[in-house]
């Protein structure tokens, strides 16, 4: 995609994750805090239940728009404010919700803001990506 017009929805998808992709990504990354895969190492430090990595989180976010900007190359900033966890049931797991809008648009790049939900709530905020025109 070339042309952005603010207030464009440009992607949008939903991503179910298990413990199995918690584990996967564990390996992928080397984070293998327990919160990620023991329920009862989460409990212990206050938390709801096992939680996916913010990494992961942040990753499924920003993959959604790959297809709209044809070139992932295009990405000139990504950032975001963690701020609900995800919590990953052991058998009904998670499901993430991600919407991709054009926030502004300049002479050189364009910002794309990232809606992302867990169970109706935003778990990311502030998650907005800066991407090169052309």
């Amino acid at each position: 995609m070339s042309a952005f017009t603010v207030g464009d929805v440009i992607a949008e998808r939903s991503v179910h994750l298990t413990r199995e992709s918690l584990v996967r990504y564990a390996g992928a990354s080397g984070d293998f805090n327990p919160i990620h895969y023991r329920d009862d190492v989460a409990a212990e430090v206050g938390l709801p239940g096992v939680l996916a990595h913010g990494m992961l989180t942040m990753g499924v976010a920003v993959g959604t728009i790959a297809e709209a900007l044809g070139d992932t190359g295009r990405i000139l900033e990504y950032g975001v404010r963690f701020t609900r966890p995800v919590v990953v049931d052991p058998t009904e797991g998670a499901d993430l919700h991600v919407s991709a809008k054009v926030g502004a648009v300049d002479d050189e790049s364009a910002r794309i803001d990232l809606t992302v939900t867990h169970a109706g709530t935003t778990v990311l905020g502030k998650a907005q990506v800066r991407v090169r025109l052309s």
